[in-house]
């Protein structure tokens, strides 16, 4: 027998009942748990652009004071995440010239983004959510762009009260004019800026999807993080939701466990620590007194043929003692989205002796594979 329902639904049940249209996140780590680099990256400044702390997060900046990237447990209360990415003025720049700005992105692979059905008249609008807290109030621009079609929109969000977690929810109309192409290439970035010359905000800012003109891409109202160093800004719980929502109506943060975040962020970049002196990190041969072969193993397939490389003392053990190692390469003929080959320089191998890669007494050296956006 059927149940009567009386009464109404408002914008929060309503957002309840529609259902997601993606299965897992679109944004990877959007809660900042994974952080494979470190905890902190001190003395960013002009060269400072790239993966620092975060997976996933980028840090871009050129001439905006300097800065430290840190994951930090500073998080809203009662919300269920346990981290944030913070970024900190360390050194002010109080007057930016022209071309300076300071950014955060989150890059994202084409292929995942063809349910937002860009370039046809049934074009998705997303919603783009997140807290963020800092010391200092005003308006801050959010971007979206697409950089084969070289196409962006903006939209301004304000930091109301210093010192205090806020919840951020925009929405953007989909682009009925040109595609997301179908690949595994940056295809749809999503922008924090934090501070920008009026190279970048001494046009229209575009408010609807638009060829993306470096003068029109920030809001001349733009307030610069950069301008003391008692500033900071705290970002978490970041999500895309394909359709419009508001504060009422917005889904609930989607959390993974963090077997599979992790995983997910290992199709970007894998680095495995040595932790204990002495770690191995692979079996191989040595194909002559001088040489050690083995095969770097990726946990997951790759986005892309990664960049590999090492850091910290190591040695070989081979035939029952350790041998000094003098140089680590990958050679590059031999990489696959799988897997590497490690080439390990040594002295006093024997041709054909089974052998393992290890770290020395290090417990901090590394190898990874590097296959970022």
């Amino acid at each position: 027998m059927a149940l009567p329902i009386s009464g109404t639904i408002n914008d929060n049940q309503a957002g309840i009942l529609r259902p997601r249209k993606t299965a897992t996140p679109l944004i990877i780590n959007g809660d900042m748990a994974i952080a494979q680099r470190g905890t902190s990256k001190t003395g960013l400044t002009a060269s400072g652009t790239g993966y620092h702390t975060i997976d996933r997060f980028m840090s871009l900046l050129s001439s905006a004071g300097t800065w430290t990237d840190t994951q930090d447990t500073d998080v809203p209360t009662g919300q269920g995440f346990v981290s944030s990415f913070k970024t900190d003025c360390t050194t002010a720049d109080a007057s930016l010239s022209a071309g300076d700005f300071r950014l955060l992105q989150i890059r994202n692979e084409g292929q995942n983004f063809q349910v937002l059905k860009h370039g046809t008249s049934d074009a998705e609008s997303v919603t783009v959510a997140f807290w963020v807290k800092s010391n200092k109030t005003g308006t801050y621009t959010l971007e979206l762009e697409k950089a084969d079609s070289n196409r962006s929109i903006s939209q301004t969000y304000t930091i109301d009260s210093a010192n205090t977690w806020e919840k951020k929810v925009l929405s953007f109309a989909g682009d009925t004019s040109a595609t997301i192409p179908n690949d595994n290439s940056n295809e749809f970035t999503i922008g924090f800026w934090l501070g920008a010359g009026t190279d970048w905000t001494s046009g229209t800012m575009n408010t609807s999807w638009a060829t993306k003109t470096s003068a029109n891409r920030v809001s001349s109202s733009q307030t610069n993080l950069a301008d003391s160093t008692s500033n900071y800004i705290n970002i978490t719980g970041v999500q895309l939701e394909v359709g419009s929502f508001d504060t009422n109506s917005i889904p609930d943060f989607q959390f993974e466990d963090r077997a599979t975040s992790l995983n997910r962020c290992h199709r970007y970049f894998y680095r495995v620590y040595s932790n204990n002196p002495y770690s191995v990190f692979s079996a191989g041969y040595s194909s002559s007194s001088t040489k050690h072969l083995s095969c770097f193993n990726f946990p997951t397939t790759m986005r892309a043929l990664p960049t590999c490389s090492s850091n910290g003392s190591f040695q070989v053990i081979e035939g029952g003692s350790s041998r000094s190692v003098t140089g680590v390469a990958f050679d590059g003929n031999s990489r696959s989205l799988d897997n590497a080959r490690i080439d390990v320089s040594m002295s006093g191998g024997t041709t054909g002796n089974g052998g393992m890669f290890r770290a020395a007494n290090d417990t901090d050296a590394y190898i990874e594979a590097d296959a970022e956006l």
